[in-house]
């Protein structure tokens, strides 16, 4: 296949080169504040020996068609001409490249720098125009894309560029309001606990999100789901102050349940 593409390299037309696409994984902070990534790429490149076009050397005759570029076949008693097969009706031939093997591109590993922007999200591509495999016969290389993979933490969960967190509060703090502190991606950060709040109820710390890798002046929001953690009754004293607490709260926290059955 190399010796027939060599012969024929001046008649066929550039191709361009495929698109690459490469998966990495990022680590969660890194997607969140940004980085740098280094990478090997394994992609095809243009053969310095016969810079891309197959052959080497001085054409030479067709040894094939002699230098007409065509061939006489007969079927059923009819002559008709076709074209040289071996020259591409040139009627010049060169020899094929022993470096690329005809091919015009070789296999090359080639280190790259990748910008990781604050704020990328997980599945992000990534676009590095021309860095995909190299074309052939002239035509321009193809284009590499970075697929990002972006990495769990065990308290933060991320939604876009929103953060979700679940964070434990006593049963005094939700009955009676309170001010607690949360973690944030930035660090500590207080919020306010309304009077009566329930297990499962969501509050928002606006802006305390994932900066948007999009837009410099947007930031997604902190949503805190507040997980009631209710104490152990462990003396008599403990006991007696929830009865106490009962008689106080006489009403069925299910009579709404059971009122849509």
């Amino acid at each position: 296949m190399g010796g027939r593409a060599a012969a024929s390299a001046m008649e066929t037309e550039a191709e361009r080169g495929s698109d690459l696409e490469y998966q990495v994984n990022v680590d969660f902070w890194d997607a969140i504040r940004g980085s740098v990534m280094r990478l090997n790429i394994a992609r095809l490149d243009t053969c310095t020996n016969c810079h891309g076009s197959g052959v080497v050397g001085t054409p030479t005759t067709c040894p094939q068609c002699h230098g007409s570029g065509q061939l006489t076949q007969s079927s059923g008693g009819m002559k008709f001409n076709v074209t040289c097969p071996r020259c591409g009706g040139t009627g010049k031939v060169q020899p094929p490249c022993p470096v690329c093997h005809g091919e015009g591109v070789v296999e090359r590993t080639e280190p790259l720098e990748v910008r990781i922007k604050p704020g990328t999200r997980d599945g992000q591509r990534i676009r590095i125009a021309s860095k995909g495999n190299a074309g052939t016969h002239g035509g321009g290389a193809g284009d590499l894309y970075i697929i990002i993979r972006v990495g769990e933490h065990p308290v933060f969960r991320r939604e876009g560029d929103d953060i979700h967190v679940t964070v434990p509060v006593a049963a005094w703090e939700a009955a009676l309001g309170a001010k607690i502190e949360v973690p944030t991606i930035d660090g500590r950060s207080q919020l306010k606990i309304p009077p009566g709040t329930q297990s499962g109820q969501k509050l928002r710390l606006r802006e305390k999100g994932v900066p948007s890798a999009t837009r410099e002046d947007r930031r997604g929001d902190e949503i805190v789901e507040v997980k009631v953690a209710v104490p152990e009754a462990r003396d008599l004293k403990a006991r007696e102050l929830w009865q106490e607490l009962q008689k106080l709260n006489p009403e069925d926290p299910r009579a709404e349940l059971w009122s849509k059955v």
